[in-house]
């Protein structure tokens, strides 16, 4: 009984000995903190890129704005003591014509402010900006009141551009109709005002005025039509010249218009309650 015992535990010693030690299973490795799996890699670093790249574009652009504003600054400063020998308004409409005739030559001739009847002067403001002495360069109630005209009437049948707008466009713009244009107008317009007395500004404007095809200024404009120089221009000739305005080439073919004859009759009508800067 005893030695049954014995050799049966002797047994199951050597059964124990003779068997395999069976393996631990293996923990799958961790990743180290702050690492990133290469599937998520790539699109972040591709988006850091895009970011980068924008940020860049925009900084570009936005100091090539600065630099424009700061030319156009430049010119406008220039304006206040120095008389323009041209305008871009002037520069396309002779290239216009020379693609017609190209020994075409504009009619303009610069005179200084005291050498424009005041009559002219209140003419124009009353026909195209009859708050001229007393706004900032835009009219917001101008524009707004043409807007609901323009509604109203289903079709453009007057604008909100003030005397100082009409410059900013005439010195430096083209004729090109753009929201982006129109910013720019907006931007030269608040930069004239700020370095221009309205005396100046309303020299400039009747000095490059279009009157006519190929006409420009008042100068040219009083010869052109009268023979006489602008200083001599009398109540009824200036207020024909500031109905032009809107339309002068047109006009310029149409003298006897009834239309101009209308507008005559409504400049002389306002022309006289109007104060001069």
């Amino acid at each position: 009984m005893v030695m049954r015992t014995r050799s049966g535990r002797a047994g199951r010693r050597a059964e124990g000995a003779g068997a395999k030690p069976q393996a631990k299973p293996q923990a799958k490795p961790q990743a180290k903190p702050g690492t990133k799996r290469s599937g998520t890699r790539a699109p972040r670093t591709m988006a850091r890129r895009v970011l980068r790249g924008a940020s860049i574009a925009m900084g570009v652009a936005l100091a090539v704005l600065a630099l424009l504003q700061s030319w156009y600054l430049v010119q406008v400063l220039w304006l206040t003591q120095f008389d323009p020998g041209s305008t871009s308004f002037m520069s396309d409409r002779l290239e216009r014509m020379r693609e017609k005739d190209p020994k075409a030559r504009l009619k303009q001739r610069w005179v200084p402010y005291a050498q424009i009847s005041p009559h002219l002067g209140r003419a124009v403001i009353a026909a195209e900006d009859a708050r001229f002495t007393i706004h900032e360069g835009v009219d917001w109630e101008a524009i707004e009141k043409a807007i609901g005209d323009n509604l109203r009437k289903g079709r453009v049948v007057r604008g909100g551009s003030t005397i100082t707008m009409q410059l900013a466009k005439n010195l430096f713009l083209s004729g090109e109709r753009s929201y982006l244009r129109k910013a720019q107008e907006v931007a030269i317009t608040y930069m004239i005002e700020a370095v221009m007395s309205k005396r100046r500004i309303l020299e400039i404007y009747l000095n490059v005025a279009e009157w006519g095809e190929g006409v420009f200024g008042a100068e040219a404009a009083a010869r052109h039509y009268w023979n006489v120089p602008a200083s001599q221009l009398g109540p009824n000739q200036a207020a024909t010249l500031a109905a032009m305005l809107p339309r002068p080439r047109y006009f310029d073919r149409n003298r006897d218009s009834p239309l101009l004859a209308r507008r005559v009759e409504f400049v002389q009508r306002w022309m006289g309650g109007v104060a001069l800067p």
